[in-house]
């Protein structure tokens, strides 16, 4: 007679659990996370009354330009820097914080608003998934880690000359966020990964057009700043995903065959 394989019918087991229930794509026809909303409403709401104070309607022309010096990002600031010559700031900066807040306060603001409804087009759509599959409480962190990141590459990578305001870093965050779901489903699927590298390449050529397209007034050291750092968080939230999942295997193998 064949003994029975406890290990093999112990594994066949784990091997039924499903995995936690988290929405692999988002849902085009349920709602926008609320915290995705609330994001792109106030930088929305920024820019609007930027581009109303360029049209003489509200405030003053110069209220964008003054904007510009107290929450762009300056690759240096300082008393004898660009900055100082072009936002009349002789004391190296406006406020006290500024060295810090610029590092988030430029990815609320726009250089126009064509430049913000592109940039939060694409925040809406790759926002909306990863609200839907990490959870609405994730949006708002990302955006601003991969914001900090696109900064700190800024900083180190770009001349001290110009300097750098959109969402476009955090926007690319994002991208790196799905390119790692991605990549990872294809593993599970055991099916090749060259369609994720060809969308990374279609990235990268994508930067290095526009650069070129637009003279060079692209901040492409924020976009790899931000993608980076949003390849380490979804390296992050997928390894969480598997823990819980481990975690939840265990938990119902000990509640199926409890042992001393």
């Amino acid at each position: 007679m064949r003994v029975p394989d406890r290990h093999n019918d112990d594994h066949a087991h784990l091997l039924s659990i499903p995995r936690p229930v988290v929405k692999p794509v988002p849902d085009p026809r349920g709602p926008l996370p609320r915290s995705l909303l609330v994001l792109v409403a106030v930088i929305a709401v920024i820019e609007i009354v930027l581009s109303l104070s360029d049209a003489g309607w509200i405030s003053d022309p110069t209220l964008r330009s003054r904007a510009m010096c107290a929450g762009a990002f300056w690759s240096q600031l300082g008393p004898d820097t660009p900055f100082a010559r072009l936002c009349g700031a002789p004391a190296g900066q406006i406020f006290g914080l500024q060295p810090l807040t610029m590092y988030i306060s430029h990815a609320f603001l726009h250089g126009s608003m064509l430049h913000m409804i592109m940039n939060m087009t694409i925040l809406l759509a790759i926002g909306r998934f990863v609200g839907d599959r990490y959870g609405a409480g994730t949006v708002l962190p990302v955006f601003l880690l991969c914001a900090i990141a696109g900064g700190a590459a800024f900083k180190l990578l770009a001349s001290p000359a110009y300097p750098m305001v959109g969402a476009s870093g955090a926007v690319f965050g994002f991208l790196g966020v799905w390119i790692v779901w991605d990549w990872r489903r294809h593993q599970r699927a055991q099916r090749s990964t060259s369609p994720v590298l060809r969308r990374v390449l279609v990235l990268a050529g994508l930067n290095v057009a526009l650069y070129y397209g637009l003279g060079g007034m692209l901040a492409w050291q924020a976009h790899l700043g931000g993608f980076v750092a949003g390849v380490l968080i979804g390296l992050w939230l997928e390894n969480r995903i598997e823990r819980e999942w481990i975690g939840e295997m265990h938990r119902q193998r000990s509640e199926r065959d409890p042992r001393p």
